[in-house]
């Protein structure tokens, strides 16, 4: 039974629906993928699908249209894949459990994928539709944009005749984005050795943290547990002896983590201490956060007893210096847009391997220079510390045109549609138009998209009013470059 039936503006809805029932999270995107092939032939339509599953849907302009440039429809079809605790969801076979409450959209106990499952779902709607005015269409739908734009990156687009994208992945109605940040995974391996000891278990998790994504949400002041756990473990250190059996944080590089996990091996005299000192910093963290992050806890479960594998004392103290001195969040504010972060990193995962521990961060810049600088450093803190460094997914900067005709075109119909002007703004979070802008010289490209909030969280809400009303919106931007560009 359907959840959104009656919630149609040209079919957007029923095939926003139809891509939640296909799991669809970073990495497993064949079944989308082949899902899409399969609308592609139904609708008589040519496409290509590549090895990455990136898939490439063209659709001829409508009549009397032909001599209108080719406009490029674009948008990804993974999503970033959280649950709430004690959720059973299995995001490897379960379709995502929908509701909808008054004007919103919402998954039950998981993120909605409205990022950017609604880019998928207009772009579906409008190949399937045979009413609408509008030029020739080249519709691209990436993979794996969440994990580093991966699929972009990995994108032939030698068959894309168009020169003018319509990017659908941004989240907040009447707001135009014109450029954006480029950026990479910086990846952390430093060596460890462990030694068996014996003790009190003590299960010690920072959590109760807001999150949010690390483009759209770094200046906030949010707290990164990883961070809170290394100035946790640093503080402890002062107060007693314990050693590092677990250490585990984050899920996603470019998620700015809610919790972390500790494994602690102390004396049984010790507990009381261990259990003060995490009430204490617990206090501490609460007034550091205070008005984003007033429910940090820090919880201190006792397990069990006996001997375990834990990091060697020397293994430890390079384990603390490094997360001690890992830079983290805004780097720089910029100097030429005000109010728009120029340099950040987020240290998304931490992970104490048996042999290493392993870390990921997301580093934004929209100054090639600077993103060279924050990887440099981790660099040299990771090598000094005697581990390997390297790089994943990285991106280009998507540069502001200061002449767009496609820009004018989409604030001039904003206007006629509302009667008021929209937001022309640059962004620091990072969107695949860079990508397309390095790959299709001269490209003309402007990102937007319908209401949405808490992304890549469990609470996302997607609009449905502001899904309708952007819909119009694209239909009246195609309309007009088909009929006057």
């Amino acid at each position: 039974m359907s959840v959104l039936e009656g919630l149609e503006p040209g079919r957007v809805f029923h095939y926003f629906e139809e891509i939640t029932k296909i799991p669809h999270g970073s990495g497993n995107t064949k079944a989308i993928s082949n899902y899409l092939v399969e609308f592609a032939k139904k609708q008589g339509l040519s496409w290509i699908q590549d090895e990455s599953n990136n898939i490439i849907i063209k659709k001829p302009a409508s009549v009397r249209c032909e001599n209108a440039p080719t406009v490029i429809l674009q948008g990804h079809c993974d999503m970033v894949c959280e649950k709430k605790p004690g959720s059973s969801h299995d995001f490897l076979k379960d379709p995502l459990d929908l509701a909808v409450e008054g004007d919103e959209i919402f998954a039950k106990d998981t993120t909605l994928g409205g990022d950017d499952g609604i880019a998928v779902a207009y772009m579906l709607a409008i190949l399937e539709a045979n009413d609408l005015v509008h030029p020739a269409l080249e519709a691209v739908i990436t993979v794996d944009e969440e994990i580093g734009l991966l699929g972009a990156a990995a994108l032939d687009c030698s068959e894309l005749k168009g020169r003018i994208l319509l990017n659908l992945d941004s989240e907040e109605e009447g707001i135009l984005t014109v450029s954006c940040a480029g950026g990479m995974t910086a990846v952390s391996s430093l060596p460890i050795r462990r030694n068996e000891v014996s003790g009190v278990h003590y299960q010690v998790s920072v959590c109760g943290l807001t999150g949010g994504h690390s483009g759209a949400e770094i200046h906030k002041n949010r707290a990164n547990s990883n961070q809170l756990a290394g100035r946790f473990l640093f503080e402890l250190a002062k107060r007693m002896e314990y050693e590092i059996a677990e250490l585990k944080g984050g899920m996603k590089d470019n998620a700015i983590p809610r919790a972390t996990q500790m494994l602690l091996v102390i004396d049984g005299s010790e507990q009381e201490t261990l259990k003060d000192t995490a009430k204490k910093i617990e206090a501490d963290f609460r007034k550091e956060y205070s008005g984003s992050d007033e429910c940090i806890t820090i919880l201190v479960e006792r397990t069990c007893e006996g001997p375990v594998p834990a990091l060697h004392p020397i293994s430890r103290q390079k384990v603390l210096f490094f997360l001690m001195n890992y830079p983290n969040g805004v780097q720089k504010m910029s100097s030429l847009v005000p109010g728009l972060v120029e340099t950040s990193l987020n240290l998304g995962i931490v992970t104490l391997m048996p042999d290493c521990l392993e870390t990921k961060a997301s580093v934004r810049s929209s100054v090639g220079s600077a993103k060279e600088a924050v990887s440099e450093k981790i660099e040299y803190l990771t090598e000094f510390l005697g581990g390997d460094y390297h790089v994943e997914g990285a991106y280009p900067a998507w540069e502001y045109r200061t002449d767009s005709m496609l820009r004018d075109l989409c604030v001039e119909e904003y206007e006629k549609l509302y009667g008021v002007q929209p937001a022309v703004e640059a962004i620091h979070a990072g969107l695949e138009c860079g990508i397309f802008f390095e790959k299709l010289p001269g490209l003309d490209s402007v990102s937007f998209g319908p209401n949405m909030k808490a992304i890549h969280t469990t609470e996302e809400r997607l609009q449905i009013s502001s899904v309708k009303r952007t819909y119009e919106y694209l239909l009246k931007i195609l309309e007009r470059i088909a009929r006057s560009w």
